[in-house]
């Protein structure tokens, strides 16, 4: 008895898949999901995940043999008049095309799944008993099932936010920017809210959660202090692509689960804040 060789899904198996799992429907309208180029009968053995379509994640799928790149943030969120290689997401463009390499987005369809983004950063913090922060509204499209914006949850060990801080640090993905806390350092923190990507939307989500902290990228000062002016959960301030890059390892995982394809995670930082200095001349506490 000879084996029979089990034939490559093709972009159009995959993207239908994916389409399934994060419907379009789900995304809010000014978002821009599902394959933004490719040809749908392309065979697709080896997929890279990955948190931003730059030049750097798209050199890195090609020189890895990708077929396909699944990215969390769109390429093309806003409206262009061209792609002309001589800008910046048109040369993009032309190389993935040139490379025969397929690009799909889910964006904000996969914040509100479940699982999602968020629930990916929970279990990288070992939260519990999760549920939405923001949970979708009823009758709309994502409605049900724990689908919703962000999660809340139970730290497995209660502990005081600064170190809770230092815990974030050690358990997300590195990047320059770390983590920044605001609120009383000594604040024994057992319910966390959590959102992957910008957060500050939801700040009084969180407080009416009972959140004893919320963390999330991309907070402002102004509606940060005054959160926190109102007595609002403390806060962890960490870097965009952080707080988003755990979910990469969950549907890499999924797509290897659903297809015999490699699925691969790039770990290339993304995040363009690239240096942190603290000055010498004041305490902090660390």
């Amino acid at each position: 008895m000879t084996d029979t060789a089990v034939a490559p899904p093709t972009v159009r198996d995959v993207v239908a898949a994916l389409d399934a799992r994060y419907p379009r429907a789900w995304a809010e309208q000014w978002d821009r999901v599902g394959l933004v180029l490719g040809e749908f009968d392309t065979p697709v053995t080896r997929v890279l995940c990955v948190v931003d379509c730059v030049p750097e994640t798209v050199e890195e799928a090609v020189s890895e043999g990708a077929n396909l790149i699944v990215a969390h943030h769109p390429l093309l969120l806003k409206g262009v008049s061209s792609v002309a290689p001589d800008t910046y997401k048109g040369r993009i463009v032309h190389r993935l095309i040139k490379a025969d390499v397929a690009l799909y987005v889910a964006h904000t369809n996969a914040d509100v799944a479940n699982p999602g983004v968020s629930d990916a950063l929970a279990a990288r913090l070992d939260l519990a008993d999760l549920r939405p922060l923001v949970p979708a509204a009823p009758g709309s499209p994502a409605a049900g099932d724990g689908r919703g914006a962000g999660r809340v949850g139970e730290l497995a060990t209660p502990m005081p936010l600064a170190e809770l801080a230092r815990f974030a640090a050690d358990r997300l993905p590195q990047t320059a920017a770390g983590v920044r806390a605001a609120g009383d350092p000594a604040r024994l923190i057992r319910t966390l809210a959590v959102c992957g990507g910008a957060g500050d939307s939801f700040l009084r989500d969180a407080a009416r959660a009972g959140a004893d902290a919320y963390l999330c990228a991309d907070l402002r000062h102004h509606p940060a202090s005054e959160h926190l002016a109102a007595d609002g959960p403390a806060l962890l301030d960490v870097a965009h692509w952080a707080s988003e890059r755990p979910w990469l390892d969950e549907v890499a995982g999924w797509l290897r689960a659903q297809f015999p394809v490699t699925a691969l995670v790039s770990d290339l930082d993304t995040d363009p804040w690239t240096v942190h200095a603290v000055s010498g001349n004041k305490e902090y506490l660390t």
